[in-house]
């Protein structure tokens, strides 16, 4: 089953001084019909002007990753060192126990950012802190993975380490992104009892009989191989996380 939510419809929220275009319920936006999909809870868009900072915290028990879109951004997370993360860069914090303070720093240039948060399997261990400046883009214009809590994606798995390995969830989930030119596909195929949302950050694409453009969405359940056909070139993101 696809549900498509139009990114017209998404409602905003008042986080710290930051107003959050949300797709589920978030601070002051409360939805029942959008509370989460299934272990992705938040999934929130974002606009800070130079230098501006958002807030967040006491949090706990939840992964946060944050995508850059455009611009950059420090992160400054409790005692952690600092991380700076420029466009299509991606930064994890793990909050496992808990994190006091959360803070995202915009550059000079500001920065317009996408922030998932995933249920993990445990909100035991301590907290952590992961992030990657870039992530080369394959040649075939398919999904890759950003994030992964699979043991499979781990790079210390394989025999060989590559620059751009996904960051390490805290749950059985993923984060991939897709550049997908005019005229081509992405495809994906998951297991059973898992749920996928698709976001489109630009472009057009089709997903079955649904045509999504900038901004809108689409929640995939029972369904596990999924095909995005670009009308025109896109930029497409995907999470697959386990159904509750």
């Amino acid at each position: 089953m696809i549900t498509v939510r139009r990114g017209a419809t998404l409602s905003s929220a008042q986080s710290d001084t930051l107003t959050l275009e949300c797709h589920f319920a978030f601070a002051d936006y409360q939805d029942p019909a959008h509370q989460h999909d299934g272990r992705l809870r938040v999934l929130n868009q974002g606009t800070l002007r130079p230098s501006e900072v958002y807030h967040l915290g006491p949090e706990a028990a939840v992964d946060v990753v944050t995508w850059v879109r455009a611009g950059s951004l420090t992160a400054q997370i409790d005692a952690f060192a600092p991380e700076e993360i420029q466009a299509d860069g991606l930064h994890l914090i793990s909050t496992g126990s808990g994190c006091q303070k959360l803070a995202w720093q915009a550059g000079p240039e500001g920065a317009s950012f996408l922030q998932f948060w995933f249920l993990p399997d445990t909100d035991e261990g301590m907290p952590r802190q992961e992030s990657r400046l870039s992530f080369p883009q394959g040649e075939d214009g398919g999904f890759r993975i950003l994030a992964s809590g699979f043991p499979e994606d781990d790079p210390e798995e394989s025999e060989v380490v590559t620059d751009g390995a996904p960051v390490a969830l805290s749950a059985g989930a993923r984060l991939l992104h897709a550049v997908i030119p005019a005229g081509e596909g992405a495809a994906y195929s998951t297991s059973v009892n898992r749920d996928l949302y698709l976001l489109v950050v630009s472009g057009m694409v089709n997903v079955a009989d649904a045509v999504l453009q900038a901004g809108d969405a689409a929640a995939v359940s029972d369904v596990r191989d999924l095909t995005v056909m670009a009308q025109e070139q896109a930029v497409v993101l995907l999470t697959d996380v386990a159904s509750t």
